[in-house]
């Protein structure tokens, strides 16, 4: 039920004070200089309140996107995967940027702007942000806009959806060629470091990433299974990496060098931290005399070889940890041996003559 006052104010003049009461909801109020105004106010927000739109309008002019960003990366952030620091650096960036708007002043149009702002920008290396960096500050926010939708109820609807994402270049494929891996692996094994040989080898064999290959503890590698469970990966699933082979043969020869006092299969010279392998790996690539190549390369390298040798897409994603064959589709290409194969056996189980 609404009421509309008509009083006379200080200077002589009369406004229109506007009183609505809705069973189950708060009381709201608004003064008017003009009747039809008031009437059209009424009307406006008896139909918000009854839909449920009204009190988030509400909400989004009363808090500012830096109260919605400290809120998400003290009670969102502790319960996502370990990649929440560059989630925190991302979150930081907008809130300098924007943190002072209320929200309902963050417009697509604001957010554009800003994005365009990102892909302008030099990092500390001198260089131009890449268009998957600034996709990834532009997740961040997306997230933090759409719990603020949907759990905290402060915004009706994200603006992020209206925000359009740079092009992200096409995933890179750089794997080892038989003879850029016989050089590796060989200056691997001159290394003066103790751990580089086994532990290329590993990644080579399971596609496991840098930290999660040196971060083992020999708790997790189970030798009578032949297999390697993480528990800490970057989606912040569990995952099993299969061992066999020479990498199973290496890790039973590693466990019986392993140091008693310490868990981690690569320590560092602490005995507390992974050992960091940078140094080592890069020294052995340029005595192989091989370019253009890193470690996370290591990773592509096994998946390279998976689908060369027969595997599927669904098998690679599995393999490497990716919930999606998106990220897979990279490969597609150097199966395609392998697809015509099946191809030409379903067609001569089909079409006997």
């Amino acid at each position: 039920m609404a009421t509309i006052e008509k009083r006379m104010g200080k200077d002589g003049k009369y406004n229109y004070r506007v009183k609505i009461r809705l069973r189950g909801f708060p009381s709201q109020e608004a003064t008017f200089k003009r009747l039809t105004d008031a009437k059209a106010y009424v009307q406006q927000t008896e139909a918000a309140i009854r839909e449920g739109r009204h009190f988030k309008t509400t909400e989004a002019k009363r808090r500012t996107l830096g109260e919605l960003i400290d809120r998400y990366i003290k009670e969102i952030t502790p319960h996502k995967p370990k990649n929440n620091k560059n989630t925190i650096l991302h979150l930081q960036w907008w809130k300098k940027e924007l943190g002072k708007y209320s929200l309902s002043e963050i417009t697509p149009a604001r957010i554009a702007e800003k994005r365009d702002q990102l892909a302008a920008e030099m990092t500390n290396r001198n260089k131009l942000r890449s268009p998957s960096t600034v996709v990834r500050y532009l997740a961040a926010l997306s997230h933090a806009l759409t719990i603020a939708m949907k759990e905290w109820q402060w915004i009706e609807d994200s603006p992020m959806r209206r925000v359009l994402k740079p092009k992200e270049p096409r995933g890179r494929v750089r794997f080892l060629s038989d003879d850029e891996r016989s050089r590796l692996l060989a200056e691997c094994k001159n290394s003066e470091s103790t751990y580089l040989y086994t532990a290329v080898v590993l990644a080579l064999s399971t596609g496991g990433r840098r930290m999660e290959i040196l971060g083992l503890s020999w708790k997790d590698v189970d030798f009578d299974r032949g297999v390697i469970t993480l528990h800490e990966t970057k989606n912040g699933e569990r995952r099993v990496l299969p061992l066999a082979g020479h990498a199973l043969e290496l890790m039973k020869q590693h466990a019986k060098v392993r140091h008693v006092s310490c868990d981690l299969v690569f320590p560092g010279k602490n005995l507390k931290a992974p050992v960091d392998l940078r140094t080592p790996f890069e020294t052995a690539l340029k005595r192989a005399e091989i370019t253009d190549f890193r470690w996370h390369d290591l990773r592509h390298s096994c998946a390279s070889y998976l689908a060369m040798n027969g595997a599927s897409l669904a098998e690679i994603a599995e393999i490497l940890g990716h919930k999606t064959l998106q990220m897979v589709k990279r490969y597609a290409h150097l199966s395609e041996a392998h697809t015509s194969k099946v191809v030409a056996r379903m067609n001569e189980a089909i079409f006997k003559i």
